[in-house]
C-alpha cells in the first residue's frame, strides 16, 4: 500500500505551490487524511500545548478516569473534555484549568483557526471555487463553529474488548489534530484495510468531515477512522474541529454540480440541510455508516441549490 501522505506547506505561496496543491488534491480524493509539516505553527507553542495538556491530565483527569473505568463498562476507552472557541469561547468557564492552560490553549486556537482557513482556501483552489467559498459556506449568521476535543487514551488492560474510540466519520468540516508522537493508536479505513496514522513530532494531522463531502458533492469524502486501545502509554489527542455554524445551510457547491453534469456524472447526489439538523441526527448515529445519515437528510432536504 502507498505511504500515508505527509505534506509540507513550506513555500505554499512560492514556486512549489502547484506541487503542494497536487499533493493535497491526491490526499483529499484518495485518503481523506493527510499529515502537515512546516505548517507555520511554532514548535515551541506545540511543546507548550503538549506539556500543559499532559500536566492537566495527570493532575486532574487520570485518577478520575481510573475510578470511572473501575465502576462502569466503557464503550470507548478515553478521557475527554471539550473547549469551544467560536462563535464564543467557553474556556474561562471550564473547571480545573490553570491560568497557564487557558492562555496556552487560547493562543493555540488562534493559530489553528488561521491554519484551518488557509487549508480551506487551498481546497477551494483545487476545487475551482472562489477564495473564501468554504469559510462562507460554514458561516451561518454568527460565523463558523470552532472547538477542541481534548482526549487522553490511557493504558487499557483489555484492548481486545474495547476500542479507544469506535470507528466513525467526523460530522463537521475540517479537523486539525495534534497527536502524541510516542504512543500510536489512530487508524483510518482505506480500501477495506485499517491503516495507521503515523505519530510524528510537531505535525498536524488533517482530516475531512461529512460537510466537506456534501459541499464537494462527493469529490472529497470523509473517511472512517478509529483509535485502538493500547496496553502501554497514554496517548494524547488534541483534535480541533472547524465546523459550520449551527444555522449554516449546507449543500453541494453549484459550480461543482455543473462540472459533474458536464462530465456526464449526473447532478446533485447530496442533500441541502441546516447543519444543526444534521448534528441532531449524527448524535444518535455517530458510530454507524454515514450513508444512511445522508439518505435521511435527503428525504427531509430543503429545496435543491441552484447556480
Amino acid at each position: 500500500m502507498e505511504n500515508f501522505p505527509v505534506i509540507s506547506l513550506e513555500n505554499v505561496n512560492g514556486n512549489e505551490r502547484k506541487a503542494i496543491l497536487d499533493q493535497i488534491e491526491d490526499a483529499c480524493k484518495n485518503w481523506g487524511f493527510f499529515e502537515l509539516v512546516n505548517h507555520g505553527i511554532e514548535e515551541e507553542l506545540l511543546d507548550r500545548v503538549e506539556r500543559v495538556n499532559k500536566e492537566h491530565y495527570r493532575k486532574c483527569m487520570e485518577q478520575r478516569f481510573k475510578e470511572f473505568a473501575a465502576s462502569k463498562t466503557l464503550l470507548d476507552w478515553e478521557s475527554t473534555f471539550f473547549l469551544r472557541h467560536l462563535p464564543e469561547s467557553n474556556i474561562s468557564e471550564v473547571a480545573d484549568l490553570s491560568d497557564e492552560y487557558r492562555d496556552v490553549m487560547k493562543e493555540f486556537a488562534v493559530t489553528l483557526e488561521i491554519l484551518a482557513e488557509q487549508l480551506l482556501d487551498l481546497l477551494c483552489d483545487n476545487l475551482g471555487l472562489e477564495k473564501g467559498y468554504l469559510k462562507n459556506a460554514f458561516s451561518g449568521s454568527r460565523g463558523p463553529s470552532f472547538g477542541t476535543k481534548v482526549a487522553n487514551y490511557p493504558p487499557c488492560p483489555n484492548p481486545d474488548l474495547v476500542k479507544g474510540l469506535r470507528a466513525h466519520t467526523d460530522a463537521g468540516g475540517i479537523i486539525l489534530l495534534l497527536q502524541d508522537d510516542k504512543v500510536s493508536g489512530l487508524q483510518l479505513l482505506k480500501d477495506g484495510k485499517w491503516v495507521d496514522v503515523p505519530p510524528m513530532r510537531h505535525s498536524i494531522v488533517v482530516n475531512l468531515g461529512d460537510q466537506i463531502e456534501v459541499i464537494t458533492n462527493g469529490k472529497y469524502k470523509s473517511v472512517e477512522h478509529r483509535v485502538i486501545a493500547q496496553t502501554n502509554g497514554t496517548r494524547m489527542s488534541i483534535a480541533s474541529f472547524y465546523n459550520p455554524g449551527t444555522d449554516a445551510v449546507i449543500y453541494p457547491a453549484p459550480s461543482l454540480l455543473e462540472q459533474k453534469t458536464e462530465e456526464g456524472g449526473g447532478n446533485q447526489q447530496y442533500p441541502k440541510f441546516v447543519f444543526e439538523d444534521y448534528m441532531k441526527l449524527y448524535a444518535a448515529l455517530k458510530f454507524q455508516a454515514k450513508e444512511p445519515r445522508f439518505q435521511a437528510m435527503m428525504k427531509a432536504s430543503l429545496p435543491a441549490a441552484t447556480a
